[in-house]
Order: C-alpha cells, then structure tokens, then sequence
C-alpha cells in the first residue's frame, strides 16, 4: 500500500519543528519509524513526543546533531547502526540556519558560507555518509526548499541563495543516484506561517499574512505532500523541484508591502527550518 511505512526507517534533520516535524509525525502515522535531528537546545522533546503519541505514531528517535558538521553526521549515523537501523529508507532534508539579508551594504561572505553549510551541503553531505555507513542510498531522498529563489523578498537573501543551491544539488545527486534506485526531489512551499517565518519577516508581516490564511499553505498540506512524493505515487518523477502553493500571485508580495505598510522594517535576525 502507497501509505504503509511500517518497517521504514525516516532520517529528518532539522525534524524538531516547522515542516520537519510534521512531515516527520505524517510518515510516523503510516507506521514508519523516525529519527529526528536539531541542534543544541532546540526541541522541546516532552512535547514532540505527545504529538507523535496522540498520533498513535510510534515514538520518534531524537537526536541532537549539528547538520553543518561532518563529524556529528557520521557520529549520528554510527549510532543508528548501533540501535539496529541497517539503512536509511527515506531522507528528508530540512534544515534550514541562515543569517537575515540587511541589504546590500551589509552583506558579509561570511554569512553566505554559514547559510551555505547549514541549508544546502547537508543534503550532499548526509547523502554519501549514509551510503558509506550502510552501503546504500535511501530509496527517496527530499530536500525541502521554498520559493525564494524566484521571489526576492526583504531580509531573504541567504536563504534565497542557500535554497538556489538546494534545488541544483537535488538535479546533481539524481543524475548521479538514480541509477542506484534512489529518487531524489525537492519540495517548494510559498507561505508556510510557522515560527522561522516570524523569524525571518517578523510579527508584523506574519499577522498581516495572518488575515489571508486561504493563501497559506498548511503544515499538515506540506507534511501530506511530502509523504506522497515518496510513497511510489510519483516514481516516474526524480530529479524534480515541486512548487505547493495556493495560487495567489499577490501573496509573494506580502513581505515586500507589509512593512511599508506599518512604517517600519522588520529586524528579526535568523531563520531556523
């Protein structure tokens, strides 16, 4: 069956929160059993597993790994194998650090760099170190991105760039992983009103965004998509960026428009996926 994950073994980094979590709790409801990555003081563990109990989702496996460090990687993969895991069925890969742009004056290579290790070479870099621990490549690898490398909007810069190379190495790692059976997607979301999209535009862009929740994509619409884009519905398709959204063109400029709109910019700093 297309929604039985029993047996399945689901690696998500950054799977504590936002669309992590909930793609992480929508595979847990088909049976599968997850592994969920953050960094250091991130995940509020008492709560997420109440979520995946609720859910009659088994247990989740959370461990704290540092996606931007090759050493925790292979340390957290080590550990799996120790616990019984023989291999990676389904990567979603979703963390997402960046520095928030504050124009042009003000961007530092260093920022850059740091949103580069955080949200795009993780996707490479989990990738060969789980075919080098179990000898295989996950049947579906996902890589979640968004919009912002078409739509410029404020304080987006790193994460419109992070995201751009996000979306070249899902094409590179199908060209090289396809024929060793595994399908490799990216997942595109317009708006998606979590935490880390007040983080990065702010309260005020968040509750104008607020007011049209009928342009919103859902945690639960990404979390389905998600599941369905590896569960064999879509097997003729690898190597693909899929956009969800609501159809609202004038939506991408609510970011643009709503600080002007209250007079003010927004000064939020990061972005954590």
């Amino acid at each position: 069956m297309l929604n039985d994950f029993a047996g399945k073994t689901v690696l998500v980094t950054g799977g504590t929160k936002g669309l992590g979590l909930h793609s992480a709790l929508a595979f847990g409801r088909c049976g599968a059993r997850t592994f969920l990555t953050h960094r250091w003081g991130s995940a509020d563990e008492s709560e997420i597993f109440k979520m995946f109990e609720e859910a009659g989702a088994p247990a989740p496996v959370i461990v704290e790994a540092d996606a931007s460090r090759d050493a925790e990687t292979k340390k957290l993969l080590e550990q799996l194998k120790s616990q019984g895991v023989d291999g990676i069925d389904i990567f979603i890969s979703n963390v997402c650090v960046v520095m928030r742009g504050q124009g042009l004056d003000n961007h530092r290579k260093r920022a850059l760099i740091k949103s580069l290790d955080y949200s795009a070479w993780p996707f490479v870099g989990y990738l060969k170190a789980i075919h080098e621990a179990f000898g295989r490549y996950p049947s579906y690898a996902l890589a979640m991105s968004s919009d912002g490398p078409d739509t410029h909007y404020p304080g987006y810069d790193y994460v419109a760039v992070a995201k751009s190379v996000l979306e070249t190495f899902v094409r590179y790692m199908n060209t090289h992983l396809y024929e060793h059976g595994c399908k490799v997607n990216a997942l595109r979301t317009r708006q998606v009103l979590t935490d880390s999209y007040r983080e990065i535009f702010g309260d005020d862009v968040l509750d104008v965004a607020g007011k049209f929740p009928e342009f919103a994509c859902s945690l639960t619409e990404v979390a389905d998509t998600a599941l369905a884009l590896c569960s064999g519905l879509f097997d003729s398709m690898s190597g693909q960026v899929v956009m969800l959204d609501r159809g609202a063109a004038y939506a991408d400029n609510m970011a643009t428009l709503a600080p002007k709109l209250f007079g003010r910019e927004n000064t939020a700093a990061t972005e954590e996926g």
